[in-house]
């Protein structure tokens, strides 16, 4: 009897130092440790599939969505980019800023506005170098660069010009497009190089993009840019909403032509206002800090605009945005 109350004793003994115990954890535990509150907003979140519009198209060429694999290979692309947020929002916000650029360049020579969408899959409209050497928003090889009109120098690479770059593009893609017979052949061309193409398209014996096996990231290509350009015009059909404060502003600037040498590249940004780091921010094809010129080329070097004021810019730009196209 005296063993039985003992041992009754001791359990509660043990049970009131186990709650007092689980009680100091639970009000000690830190606030960022603490468990959510599940019973609100998470209930409404939820991740669906994407019904593919109908009528999509690349540069004006219908993309054959009745065929099993062009859909699917199509799905894949637009649910990768729909749900890849942080990636596709960056790029919306750069767009603002860099297809201002762009669309003009395009336009002028007679290249369809789709193209835009070609430098934002290449680069995601940054100055970006590849593991194979491919530089710039248009990300071309040294050689190709050349071969299209643009500098490439250890002082000067306009591969990182985005103006000078595009129209390099557009000649690149005019020549294609002449040398295969469509402008959806000349993007998978700038992927995988038109004599690639060409090869593909006899060898294979059929006549277009749709119809080609190709390797996994040319067979991709045409499927992400169209992927884009749908984001960039429904923004909101795909779940992103952006305030116009959100994009990255094209900043104005002028343009200051040099015809000779510059010694020190420091001194120049000194004697036009602006720091060295915001001299190459706005021109970043001039790659060391001298500029020779022994051919007393001229060149017209960018100085943003003192009267724009990037912080008004924040505080007023509160409008919704539509589209980014």
């Amino acid at each position: 009897m005296k063993k039985g109350i003992a041992a009754l004793f001791l359990f509660i003994l043990v049970f009131v130092c186990t709650e007092l115990f689980t009680f100091s954890s639970a009000t000690n535990e830190p606030a960022d440790k603490a468990r959510p509150d599940t019973s609100g907003s998470k209930k409404n979140y939820y991740i669906s599939a994407i019904e593919l519009p109908a009528d999509l198209n690349f540069a004006g060429e219908k993309i054959p969505l009745d065929l099993f694999d062009i859909h699917e290979r199509m799905d894949k692309e637009l649910l990768i980019n729909t749900y890849w947020q942080s990636q596709t929002l960056l790029l919306l916000k750069r767009a603002s800023r860099w297809f201002p650029l762009i669309e003009p360049i395009l336009k002028s020579n007679n290249v369809p506005d789709d193209f835009k969408y070609l430098a934002v899959a290449e680069s995601g409209l940054q100055n970006v170098v590849s593991p194979a050497k491919a530089s710039g928003y248009w990300q071309f090889l040294s050689a190709a660069g050349k071969k299209y009109g643009l500098e490439i120098s250890d002082e000067v690479d306009e591969r990182y010009h985005i103006e000078k770059a595009t129209e390099a593009a557009c000649r690149y893609l005019l020549d294609a497009n002449k040398e295969l017979g469509s402008w959806t052949l000349a993007a998978a061309a700038y992927n995988m190089g038109t004599e690639g193409v060409k090869k593909q398209l006899e060898k294979q014996r059929v006549k277009n993009y749709y119809d080609l096996l190709l390797n996994e990231e040319t067979s991709r290509y045409i499927f992400r840019l169209v992927a884009l350009k749908e984001i960039f015009f429904h923004p909101a059909l795909y779940g992103y909403h952006l305030r116009k404060k959100d994009l990255y502003p094209a900043i104005p600037f002028t343009t200051v032509m040099v015809d000779s040498s510059v010694s020190n590249l420091v001194d120049f940004a000194g004697a036009n206002n602006i720091t060295f780091k915001t001299l190459k921010l706005f021109n970043p094809w001039l790659r060391q800090n001298t500029l020779t010129n022994p051919s007393r080329k001229e060149y017209f070097i960018k100085i943003p605009d003192p009267r724009f004021d990037y912080g008004d810019f924040l505080r007023n730009g509160m409008a919704n945005v539509d589209s980014v196209n």
